[in-house]
Parts: C-alpha cells; sequence; structure tokens
C-alpha cells in the first residue's frame, strides 16, 4: 500500500441526486493501488481541502468508482469535480462482503439511502459469475423517488428477467411515483431466498441495519450469515487514531463489514 496519496483522474462525473455524484476515476499516472474488493474503502482526497473515507461502489478494472454525498467540506468538494480533474486516493481498507464465503448460497442485498453504493460492487461480482451463487435478491429503500441513487440502473434491473431480482420502496411518495411505499424490510415478502442457505448483505443508516437485521433472524437466517456496514468518524484509515473505535472494534481496520453476531453488541455503543 502506498503511503501517500496516489493520484487519480475524474473521467466521468454523473450526478445522482441533488446533493450526490458518483465519480468515475482512473489512475493519472504509473502509480495504480491493490485491487479493492466489494464493501473496502478509499480514503479519497481533495487538494488543498482534505480527505474523507468512501466505500468504494463500481469496481473496473483499474478504474474505480466512488458515489460521495455532500455533507461537508471535502465532500461538498468532491461532489463539484469536473471530468479531468486530479484527486488522491489511499487503500484499500478495511473488510469486505467476503463474497467467496456466500458461493452457492441465495443472497439478500438490502440497501437504504446511500448504502446502495457499497453494495453495488457485490451486484456487479454476482452478475459477472452466472452459475456461482444462488438467486440474488436486491432490495432497495429511500426517503422519497428524488433519493434513489442509480435510478437508471434501478430501472433497467426491476424490468429485467436476470438477476437480480430488484425491488424498490419509498418512505414517501412523489407526484408521479407508482411502485412501492414503505421501509425497506417490508420487500422482504417478496424476497426469493432460503433462510438456511442465504447470505445477506445490509447497508444503510443503523435503524434501518437493525430493522432488518431482526427481521432476518425472525426469518431463520443464522446471525453470522447477515453482514452488515457499519459507520463511524474515520480519519486515519490505519486503526491509530481510535476516532472510529466502537466497542472493541476499529473499523477503519477491523471493520466496516463485520457479522451480525459481532454487531448487535456494538451498535449499542455510542459514537466517540
Amino acid at each position: 500500500m502506498t503511503e501517500g496519496p496516489v493520484p487519480y483522474r475524474v473521467t466521468r462525473t454523473r450526478r445522482e441526486t441533488a446533493d450526490t455524484v458518483s465519480l468515475l476515476l482512473a489512475p493519472a499516472g504509473p502509480a495504480v493501488l491493490r485491487p479493492f474488493a466489494p464493501g473496502q474503502f478509499a480514503m479519497v482526497y481533495a487538494f488543498g481541502v482534505g480527505e474523507i473515507p468512501v466505500s468504494v461502489s463500481r469496481i473496473d478494472g483499474r478504474e474505480l468508482g466512488h458515489t460521495i454525498r455532500a455533507v461537508g467540506a471535502v465532500s461538498a468538494a468532491l461532489t463539484a469535480v469536473e471530468p479531468g480533474t486530479q484527486v488522491g486516493l489511499r487503500g484499500p481498507f478495511g473488510t469486505g462482503w467476503d463474497l467467496e464465503q456466500a458461493a452457492g448460497q441465495d443472497l439478500l442485498v438490502v440497501a437504504g439511502g446511500i448504502g446502495l453504493a457499497p453494495l453495488r460492487p457485490v451486484v456487479q461480482a454476482v452478475r459477472a459469475a452466472p452459475g456461482a451463487y444462488g438467486r440474488l435478491n436486491l432490495l432497495v429503500g429511500a426517503r422519497t423517488p428524488a433519493d434513489l441513487i442509480y435510478a437508471h440502473r434501478l430501472r433497467a434491473w426491476t424490468t429485467s428477467p436476470g438477476p437480480p431480482h430488484c425491488q424498490v420502496t419509498v418512505d414517501r411518495p412523489l407526484p408521479g411515483w407508482r411502485g412501492h411505499v414503505g421501509v425497506v424490510t417490508t420487500l422482504l415478502n417478496g424476497a426469493r431466498f432460503a433462510p438456511r442457505n442465504t447470505t445477506a448483505f445490509v447497508c444503510g443508516p443503523e435503524v434501518m441495519i437493525r430493522a432488518t437485521a431482526r427481521d432476518l433472524l425472525h426469518r431463520g437466517l443464522p446471525p453470522r450469515r447477515i453482514r452488515v456496514s457499519l459507520e463511524r468518524n474515520m480519519r486515519c484509515a490505519t486503526g491509530h487514531c481510535g476516532h472510529c473505535q466502537l466497542g472493541g472494534v476499529l473499523l477503519c481496520r477491523d471493520g466496516p463489514v463485520i457479522g451480525w453476531d459481532r454487531a448487535v453488541s456494538l451498535l449499542s455503543v455510542r459514537e466517540l
């Protein structure tokens, strides 16, 4: 792993929502980061402003995708970049979704809001490996239709006969919305999976993670097969500063993806 940020060039941008932008990045020189696994994250540096942790949302050879919501100075700077701009990347950091362990099983991918971003590479990887997994279910929830990221991709997935079996819901519909209304767990009844032979990957707000894990446990999924991605305030990404400590876990090093058998007790700990 390179110590300093490696320069990457923004090759394409796509506005997902009013405050969220996807960046496609390619190496700007000979230096290239090690391959990322779905679920891992990079420290993305806006030169002259600072850096933030961002999960990889697309893995395409040497190119990487990151979907960023503007919530602070660094993220606002990154969502405003134009194609051709250079940013710095460090990584990969953290744990991934562990698709190898899920081989041969049905998959439940449950996303809330921008939590779909770190889960998108799971769908990408499974679609690229036909026959390696069982049924692929993608359940997506957002506050309103305007808050759905990858809306163009979701439309394609919901109308396609192939994987994933995709369902989308919103908490509050807007005029013209003809889809499902309700929290994302209400989509579980329409998912196709055998609980004792299923792995679930869950990412979103903590309240949504808790509710989803509870419902999946009631349906018979073992806690260790419910994998969740947790967030805390990450700064160094190397486990030294302690800002991302959650109980006895440093999420930048031991997470962000962990099993529910470990996460259930950690989520009772307040953010430091």
